[in-house]
């Protein structure tokens, strides 16, 4: 069971991160150029070729692969499943972008685009369907 303190600082950190994940899935341009909303836009002052996204982006990366990581030696179905909905939750926004903007590559890189995608969007909703093992009965 988790100490009260814990489940404060996770419900905390999920409540800051939530706005500042739905904002440029709501809004791309307006983060773009507005965040963090109460001083200059910080995103925008680094310019078109934005590092600072594309290190964010591999953190992002590098944290969900820690939690489907985590969720494999952890073991439980539970676990399982939240790493899956975050991979989802990552990949679906992911997916319909790529969906809407592949007119610029060659047809088998738009296929291939498509499709690797599509995985990301898909195979986690798979894992999150696996049904969990039933618990068998202790032998006497």
């Amino acid at each position: 069971m988790q100490r009260t303190i814990t489940r404060v600082l996770l419900v905390v950190f999920g409540l800051v991160e939530l706005p500042v994940g739905l904002w440029p899935l709501l809004s791309p341009d307006g983060f773009y150029r507005d965040f963090p909303g109460f001083r200059t836009g910080w995103v925008a002052m680094d310019g078109p070729f934005n590092e600072h996204l594309l290190r964010d982006f591999g953190g992002l990366n590098l944290a969900l692969a820690a939690i489907l990581l985590g969720a494999a030696v952890i073991g439980t179905t539970a676990v399982a499943r939240l790493a899956a909905l975050a991979t989802f939750l990552f990949g679906l926004p992911h997916f319909l972008y790529h969906l809407g903007h592949v007119s610029h590559f060659e047809p088998v890189d738009q296929v291939l685009i498509i499709a690797t995608t599509a995985l990301g969007a898909g195979l986690p909703l798979v894992l999150a369907l696996i049904p969990g093992r039933r618990a068998t009965p202790a032998t006497p």
